[in-house]
């Protein structure tokens, strides 16, 4: 029976990501420095840590007696996050450095680490009309400030690793991820979830407007959670030595992204621009020709049809908050 340890477990994706290991028959252990109660999804039957794995000695304790590796822990959000919390990002690196470290010491097999589009060379992302970025991309390296460059010399060390120690590191590089179980607000979210949260609130709220970030011409590929997890299992499978791209090459502007999910909604909102908001690059996507080449397959699960399962799930979640506060107002003007 494989025993693989999911770092971030708490998180988005890699919560995700244990459910599936568990449906396979595998052992998981799932570690996060996050109270459990605050993980976005907890697993029965799986090996439940709480840990702060930028310390080494936990990274040791989470991979005792275990084979396998999966490190997706990382402090991130969304733009709004990654461009102000920049040396918080970059401790990140503490984690892989003490992760690899352990994996090296305790014989584990192998290792994948999630990278991140953010390591691409900005100079090659100032058109909306983004061809899609190949893996060489990368090089010459002027990656994101703060987390593209820590995702880049994590990457870097994962090569070192395998070169000198013959540990096995697999690296995808992800482009935005979505889906259901994931942060929509306290400003870590990514756009597509904010983008939903804010048309839901037309319905829940009557909120009329709409703020963008940007001018809403900037571009990006969205890739569904199911193509991610299905993605990150197959290339920590492969033969694939290099670091790879996983994401969709189904590019869209952000007045696009916005126009399917009012679609899904059936409703428009008064859209207002807010240019001194953080924006990332103005153009970006995945170019797949390497993942096609190696695995034949490539993320392929629409953005409609992947928002329109986001969307049903942060309305139900918002539906649910919004009963919350209106029982508790309730009670405080009944107890008055």
């Amino acid at each position: 029976m494989k025993r693989v340890v999911v770092t971030g477990a708490g998180g988005f994706i890699a919560g995700h990501l244990v459910v599936t290991l568990k449906d396979k028959g595998y052992q998981v252990r799932a570690v996060d420095k996050k109270p459990v109660n605050q993980w976005y999804q907890v697993s029965e039957g799986v090996d439940n840590l709480v840990l702060d794995l930028t310390l080494k000695e936990n990274c040791y304790q989470a991979v005792n007696g275990y084979n396998e590796v999966f490190n997706l822990a990382a402090d991130m959000g969304g733009m709004g996050f990654i461009e102000t919390h920049k040396a918080e990002c970059m401790l990140s690196v503490l984690i892989n450095t003490h992760m690899l470290m352990a994996a090296r010491d305790c014989g584990i097999n192998r290792f994948f680490y999630a990278s991140s589009a953010c390591v691409y060379n900005g100079e090659k992302q100032t058109d909306p009309d983004n061809p899609g970025l190949k893996e060489a991309d990368a090089y010459p390296a002027l990656a994101e400030d703060g987390y593209g460059w820590e995702k880049l010399f994590s990457e870097r060390m994962c090569h070192h690793f395998t070169e000198d120690y013959g540990l096995i590191t697999r690296v995808a590089r992800f482009h935005n991820v979505y889906g259901p179980f994931g942060t929509y607000d306290g400003g870590r979210e990514k756009a597509p979830a904010a983008i939903c949260r804010k048309v839901i609130k037309k319905e829940l709220y009557e909120k009329e407007e709409m703020v963008i970030w940007g001018d809403g011409r900037q571009t990006r590929s969205f890739m569904y959670i199911d193509d991610c997890i299905k993605g990150i299992i197959d290339i920590m499978y492969s033969n694939i030595e290099e670091p790879i791209n996983l994401g969709s090459s189904e590019m869209v502007s952000i007045n696009q992204l916005v126009d399917i999910v009012e679609g899904i909604a059936g409703c428009k909102l008064k859209r207002t621009y807010d240019l001194s908001a953080p924006k990332g690059v103005r153009g970006r996507n995945s170019d797949n020709t390497l993942i096609k080449h190696y695995l034949g397959w490539e993320p392929s699960v629409s953005l409609k049809v992947g928002l329109t399962h986001t969307y049903a799930w942060i309305r139900e979640q918002m539906i649910r908050d919004k009963e919350m506060k209106t029982d508790i107002t309730r009670r405080v003007q009944h107890d008055h």
